[in-house]
Order: structure tokens, then sequence, then C-alpha cells
């Protein structure tokens, strides 16, 4: 199939529970935690009812006891497994950030957690409306999206429009443009609605901002870019959490991935003002073994067909995988 715009027609999946795959002389990989694998002894490992879970510990940010989470395959099941703890709606969490409670985004939860990292989950807190006036056709706001339904802001571009407009702030869930609920929206969606609303004109945002606890206010922040030497977790391993399929115990990511996964949510931030980490490691992972950019391109129907990328994004992301495989950058 040649590049241009392509879809992928809906297809059901089926979803696991998360279990902890114990495996001799490696490691989980790639591979699905309900695949079987052959211990040292030859012998397939024990059912995946009897294998022990993995437990991670979570608090609220604004401040809670500690509560204990497990059994988890995915970033819904995930906050509907901290809502549990603590006896609130799964509705009510915006985002978690890993191993601080603070709204720094360069420690958000994406598709990979260490498995001895610690989990903070951010809350709604106080709901505003702001309006703003498009004096330029960009507003300076990077999307990213909590893997629930929640468009939020992780980033404010330094002297632009949104920068201009102090109520707007980095952590704040993006709930309704002009009026229009957008509850559910894609933060590709919601970045392609905020850059086609008129220049010249005003607009309306509903903002709900993370909820902070009194020692925790702090001088607005415009969020930073990931640092390239900010490692995702903190254990010796990670769980990788999947949109569609199971999720899967793996490594901490290798030098390459991690230069890959920063170089494509760079080019996603650039061509589609939104940052998605799962999304760039997916990307990454599709295009690891592909040969050609048309190969690519067709992995990527495959794997990602609910989007439409340009085809120079799709050029310039193979090339940016090509360039970490040879150590580029």
């Amino acid at each position: 199939m040649p590049l241009g715009p392509w879809r992928k027609k809906n297809k059901s999946t089926k979803e696991h529970l998360v279990d902890n795959e114990e495996v001799s002389g490696g490691h989980a990989g790639a591979g699905s935690l309900s695949k079987s694998a052959v211990n040292g002894a030859g012998l397939p490992p024990p059912p995946a009812n009897l294998r022990p879970k993995l437990v991670f510990h979570t608090q609220l940010a604004h401040g809670s006891p500690t509560g204990r989470i497990e059994g988890f395959t995915n970033v819904k099941e995930l906050y509907a497994k901290i809502a549990e703890a603590f006896n609130i709606s799964p509705p009510e969490i915006l985002f978690c950030t890993l191993n601080t409670h603070k709204i720094d985004m360069d420690k958000l939860l994406g598709g990979q957690i260490g498995l001895e990292d610690f989990i903070f989950a951010h809350i709604k807190g106080i709901k505003k409306e702001v309006e703003v006036y498009k004096s330029e056709d960009a507003l300076g706001l990077t999307i990213t999206d909590n893997g629930a339904g929640y468009a939020f802001i992780k980033r404010i571009k330094e002297g632009s429009v949104a920068d201009g407009v102090k109520v707007i702030c980095v952590g704040d869930h993006v709930e309704g443009i002009n009026g229009r609920n957008i509850v559910g929206t894609r933060h590709y969606e919601v970045a392609r609605m905020l850059k086609e609303l008129p220049r010249d004109k005003s607009f309306t945002l509903k903002l709900v901002e993370p909820m902070k606890a009194f020692e925790m206010l702090e001088p607005r922040s415009r969020g930073a870019k990931p640092a390239s030497d900010n490692k995702i977790g903190t254990g010796r391993g990670t769980l990788r959490l999947r949109s569609k399929g199971p999720a899967t115990v793996e490594d901490e990511p290798t030098e390459f991935e991690e230069k890959a996964v920063k170089k494509v949510d760079d080019l996603l931030e650039s061509y589609m003002g939104i940052r998605d980490t799962e999304l760039a490691a997916t990307m990454v992972e599709v295009g690891r073994d592909k040969k050609n950019p048309d190969e690519f391109a067709m992995a990527l129907d495959e794997t990602l067909g609910d989007f439409a990328f340009p085809d120079e994004f799709v050029f310039d992301v193979w090339g940016a995988i090509g360039d970490a495989k040879q150590g580029r950058f």
C-alpha cells in the first residue's frame, strides 16, 4: 500500500488482567503476559490465575493515605482501580504522575510504569471559563491525552497567545470550546479544533484544573519538554500499558527506544500539536523492523488506523527511527 491517507476497519480486541510473568534467562519483552513461556526446567509457567499480580502503591496528589492497586491492563482500568481504592468516581481523575505529587509534565504517566514507581492521581479541582482573543494563527498550546477521554494542556509556549492568558495553566483539562462539550474527544481532534478557530476573533474555553493542596500552590508553570535523559521508570523493569491488547512487562527502554520515542513525540507536537508518549512508543515499535517507508505506512495503517497521518510526517518518523538505529542523535 503506498503512502497517503489511510484508515483501518475496527477490530475487536480482548483485554486481559495484568499478571506478573516469570521468565528464566530473559525478560517478557514484547510478548503478552497471557502467553505461555517455558522456564529453565522446560515446564510451562503456572496458570495466570495462580501467578502473583503486580502491585503498585498510589496516593491522591493533593494528599491522601497510600493505597495498593493491581489487576489492570490499560489506563482506564488503572483509573478504575485508583478510584476504587479511594472511594471516588473514575471520571474524577484527570491524569497521573510518577514519583511526584506535583503537576510535572516530565513525570506524566504515559504508556509505561516502572515496576517500583509510585503513582500519584490528580483529580478534578476548580472549574473555570475564560474568553481568549485569537490574535495569531497559533495559540501556543500543546495538548495531550489521559487515555480515558480527557484532553489537557501539556505545554504553553512562552510569549504565545495562551501565555498571555494567565488563568490558563499546564495540567488544565479542556472540557469545552465555545460551549461545545468535548469530553471524550481525542487530543489530536482537540488540537485540530483549536487550530481551526478563526483568527482575530474571541472564543471561550471551559477548563478544569487539578486539585491542589495548600502547600502545593506555586507559580504558574509553562511545562517543559521531556529531558532526553529522563527515565520513565525507576524500577528494573516497566509495565507497558496499551490502549489495545494486553499489557506487557518489559525491560527499561533502551537508549535507542528513548531517543527514538522522544524524537517521534517531538514530531507529533510539530505536526499535530499533541504529545503522546504511548503513541510515539507504538510508532517506534511498529517501525523497528520495517525496510522502507511504504512498509512502515502499511504497518501504521494496521496498528493505528484511527489516525490519518500526513505523508511528510510518516517520512519524517521513518527517518527519525532510522537515525536512532544508526545512533545519529
